[in-house]
């Protein structure tokens, strides 16, 4: 099998580095850091609240690529939040926010979102990480999404980097996940019997009235609609360059993995969506604090789970030379926590303060 190549996108806040709010600053960060465009989009771009900048790495083919581009994006736009005296904040929320909403990016489609929706859009402070993946065709896509759809929750626990909001514990590793979840088309996909069905229900949905385009179909993956790829969208952004890193070749060996069981003929195990979703729920609550939802339903410890997804995807991970790599960084994230954890470490030692510290200093640690 030929190398799955991977494309990763990332959203950061802008935080004032003596409040610790976060600041609409985003123009002119952007502005600074100087990024040339690549194919059709820039290497930075706007985002929905001005208090936001995403990334997007070029087309890449091995994990030491990913990594190289994360690290050279994140300097470059620390620098230039620095030039505008505020901080690059990889965290999925912010642990502290103004009760004011920070203002939306005047772009028609956000300000049509901030129409549609004012107090989602309001408390749409939350930064995510994508890993698009690429697939064949469309088909396979739709058959890979099937089997992807089942590992979600121990995504969305593994990549947990969210449990502040407004200064306290939410009680939840990943609010954002939460706070995403409340859109009309959001949370774990549903299976979908092949591409036809697949179109069927998106035109469905695209009809109903209720979504305003394709871009709001935000399930936590998903056919792109602008690259041949799967989009795997649950994560929270990460903390630390090399927990992308990891991240991204997990992704990609799960999406390998799908491939290459369509191709065999290995059935799809069921799932039912009510389960999944309570799953998701379950493992944002938790990360890898306690327990998980596994793929058959059954509550076990997190280790456990996580060892079934290494066994998964291990076929994978070796063929695409990421074993080494991967296996070290999913073993440190068992000894020191989830970014989650070492938030509330920090929370527990020094306060805000030191969670604030915290986050803007591993955001461009090498």
């Amino acid at each position: 099998m030929s190398l799955i190549t991977v494309g990763v996108e990332e959203e950061y806040l802008l935080l004032d580095p003596s409040s610790g709010y976060p600041v609409p600053l985003a123009e002119q960060v952007r502005v600074a850091a100087g990024l040339e465009p690549i194919v059709e989009e820039r290497e930075i771009q706007a985002e929905l609240i001005e208090a936001q900048v995403e990334v997007a790495t070029p087309v890449c083919t091995d994990l030491d690529e990913v990594g190289g581009h994360l690290l050279r994006l994140r300097h470059a736009l620390g620098r230039a939040a620095e030039s505008h005296g505020c901080r690059l904040a990889a965290c999925g929320t912010p642990p502290l926010k103004e009760e004011a909403p920070v203002p939306v990016t005047s772009l028609p489609r956000y300000r049509a979102l901030r129409a549609q929706a004012p107090q989602l859009v309001a408390e749409q402070l939350v930064c995510g990480m994508h890993v698009h993946a690429a697939v064949p065709d469309p088909e396979v896509g739709v058959a890979v999404l099937n089997r992807v759809r089942l590992w979600l929750p121990v995504l969305v626990a593994m990549s947990a980097n969210s449990p502040l909001w407004s200064g306290h514990d939410t009680g939840f590793a990943s609010w954002r996940t939460v706070v995403f979840g409340r859109w009309p088309v959001s949370g774990p996909p549903p299976h979908f019997d092949g591409l036809a069905d697949h179109e069927r229900r998106v035109g469905q949905l695209l009809a109903s009235g209720a979504l305003m385009d394709l871009g709001q179909i935000y399930w936590q993956a998903r056919l792109s609609n602008r690259y041949p790829t799967i989009e795997v969208r649950c994560s929270d952004v990460q903390l630390r360059t090399d927990e992308a890193v990891m991240y991204t070749g997990i992704v990609r060996a799960l999406v390998a993995t799908a491939i290459a069981e369509v191709k065999a003929g290995v059935p799809v195990l069921p799932c039912a969506p009510e389960l999944l979703q309570a799953a998701n729920w379950h493992a944002a609550r938790h990360g890898l604090s306690g327990s998980l939802v596994d793929r058959e339903g059954r509550l076990r410890s997190s280790g456990d789970v996580l060892s079934q997804l290494m066994d998964h995807i291990m076929p994978a991970l070796e063929e695409a030379g990421d074993t080494r790599e991967v296996t070290a960084l999913v073993h440190r994230l068992l000894q020191e926590g989830t970014a989650a954890d070492r938030q509330r470490r920090a929370l527990a030692e020094g306060g805000v303060r030191a969670v604030i510290d915290l986050i803007v200093t591993e955001t461009t640690a090498v």
